[in-house]
């Protein structure tokens, strides 16, 4: 598909985080912009300020930012066509909603929220469903007149045709046509002067030159008096794309928080990556062929196509999307860039200072010494500090029962570590293949399993029975760090075999 001059937009409203379902829409608005050479736009629609949430633009905008998503117009660095922010904005709809009304396209309605719950509670008892009766819109000009000179609060409502019908043509599923005896006269403009999201989007799309509307499926029922309102203008409608829901990995609904994170910086705190974010939630909806799965920015770029959108729900996979997460981590990302991102996870967790921000530091160094350890293994950057905390900090909180090997008296074990401390001291810690093979030989020299011998020194070093290769940890903590630990576990171990048996004897 191809237009002369293709602009599209992202207009969330600011009521909470950025959920995954928003971002996949911007994803595909953003694609299909830089695809055909045209603008991304972002709008923001808060005009429901009862729904406002504090500081929701300013996460909006952190998520899309983190998804590398820039947009060529908004709110923070403007545009010809701005302000970008509807409630900046509220003339312009408020003028076009008297428009609609002085050329009988439009009326005022005085219903009182108490008179329009009557009526839905009067229409349920007889089975009809629910919705505005048109209670005022046959009311005589000279009372709508009176009453608006006596300040009663009034709504601005859309007059839908009472005949015939409302097509209108989605770009993935063809033309969806509505009975208009069936729709409602909806409010355009409420009574605070705000507009709805229906007026708004119309106007603003209009003034904004949208060649391409491109928002979620649950849109659809709104479309027909959008069509209407764009034909009672006079304007030229934009090209209409639903994008298909996505639902929970059940398929039983809507995603929701009770499925697990939604919002796009709650996976930036668990420590995906936003590259991996970007390639899972295109293929939301959208599949290349039936094989390859990984894409770079630039390949979606090339690749994606709006038209081959499968309209129906797609399915949110979590496994799947820790499981990308993963190959990016360990197949895409340099080990430089891995550290980089792994430091701000670090740094929380008390780890690394400030220093190790400057890529030409020995901290720096060290970390992505560390992090190399673990690149293979690591699902999450939220993994690393855990992962990686014995390189950072001191081991002497770890159960003593851990040096005890099944099948090995305890005396053996103190012994084994007084052998180990021995052997060490004259091995080269830079030298991996050194440490190995002087301590395959000392555990032949002990009568002992390999297994047996370099547990001990495993637990002693790092505090654990589960980490990286003992042989890289050694090499990465060093000499000094490394027999210290060894000597501070041969003599906890010491301290508490004397107190069992002090136990046992008394």
């Amino acid at each position: 598909m191809t237009t002369a001059r293709v602009r599209v937009r992202f207009a969330p409203s600011p009521t909470g985080d950025l959920h995954v379902g928003g971002a996949r829409t911007a994803l595909f608005n953003w694609l299909f912009a830089r695809q055909h050479g045209g603008a991304f736009i972002l709008r923001i629609e808060d005009t429901d300020q009862a729904r406002l949430v504090g500081q929701s633009i300013a996460g909006i905008i952190e998520g899309l930012k983190w998804l590398g998503l820039e947009w060529d117009e908004g709110p923070d660095i403007g545009g010809p066509y701005g302000p970008y922010i509807q409630s900046q904005r509220l003339p312009l709809y408020q003028e076009h909603a008297r428009w609609l009304v002085e050329h009988g396209h439009a009326y005022y309605c005085f219903c009182t929220p108490e008179r329009l719950e009557r009526v839905r509670q009067e229409q349920r008892a007889r089975g009809e469903p629910p919705g505005y009766d048109r209670h005022c819109r046959f009311l005589p000009p000279e009372e709508v007149e009176a009453r608006l000179a006596r300040g009663e609060p009034a709504v601005i409502r859309f007059k839908m045709p009472l005949e015939g019908a409302t097509t209108i043509v989605d770009l993935l599923r063809g033309e969806i046509t509505y009975e208009n005896r069936l729709l409602q006269d909806l409010v355009l403009l409420k009574s605070d002067g705000f507009p709805t999201y229906h007026l708004a989007n119309v106007v603003d799309d209009h003034f904004m030159e949208i060649s391409h509307i491109l928002r979620a499926e649950e849109w659809i029922p709104s479309a027909p008096l959008h069509a209407q309102l764009y034909r009672a203008f006079g304007w030229e409608m934009p090209v209409l794309c639903h994008l298909p829901l996505i639902l929970s990995p059940d398929g039983k609904g809507k995603l929701s928080k009770r499925h697990g994170a939604t919002g796009v910086l709650e996976f930036k705190r668990l420590g995906y990556l936003p590259e991996a974010m970007i390639n899972y939630l295109a293929l939301l909806g959208w599949a290349y062929d039936a094989e390859r799965e990984i894409f770079s920015r630039e390949e979606l770029i090339q690749l994606f196509r709006l038209e081959e959108v499968n309209p129906h729900p797609a399915r949110f996979n979590f496994e799947k999307l820790l499981w990308m997460n993963q190959y990016y981590i360990n197949h895409i990302l340099s080990l430089d860039e891995f550290a980089r991102r792994c430091i701000p996870f670090l740094r929380a967790a008390g780890l690394v200072g400030p220093e190790a921000d400057d890529p030409a530091s020995p901290a720096f160094a060290y970390v992505r010494e560390v992090v190399a350890l673990v690149k293979d293994r690591a699902k999450l950057l939220s993994e690393v500090p855990e992962l990686t905390r014995f390189f950072f900090a001191d081991v002497d909180d770890y159960d003593p029962e851990l040096l005890l090997q099944r099948k090995m008296e305890p005396e053996r074990v103190l012994q084994a570590l007084d052998r180990v401390i021995e052997t060490l001291r004259e091995a080269n810690f830079a030298d991996e293949t050194d440490l190995e093979q002087r301590l395959r030989r000392l555990a032949e020299e002990l009568g002992l399993k390999t297994g047996q011998l370099f547990m001990p020194i495993r637990v002693a070093v790092t505090g654990r029975t589960v980490s990286p290769g003992l042989f890289e940890t050694l090499r990465v903590l060093g000499a000094e760090r490394s027999l210290e630990r060894l000597a501070r576990a041969r003599d906890k171990l010491a301290a508490y075999l004397a107190a069992r048996a002090s136990s046992a004897t008394a």
